[in-house]
């Protein structure tokens, strides 16, 4: 399943969320714990559902998220 975008998601969340435990920002951003670690992991690809949640959290652009943009 690892195709660049879902590896590049995964290394840009993993800065974006930093120090803050993945429990809470699964509970902030209203999605499971375990999605937010299978997305760390390379392991689910991500909605869109759940990829606007994590970029208007963020206030990040989707492109960037996904790794089409700087």
């Amino acid at each position: 399943m690892e195709n660049k975008f879902i590896i590049a998601f995964a290394q840009n969340l993993k800065l974006l969320i930093g120090d803050m435990s993945i429990s809470e920002f699964a509970r902030k951003v209203d999605i499971p714990q375990q999605t937010i670690s299978r997305y760390l992991l390379c392991q689910r690809e991500i909605s869109l559902t759940n990829l606007c949640k994590i970029a208007d959290y963020f206030d990040e652009d989707i492109d960037y998220l996904i790794g089409r943009k700087n």
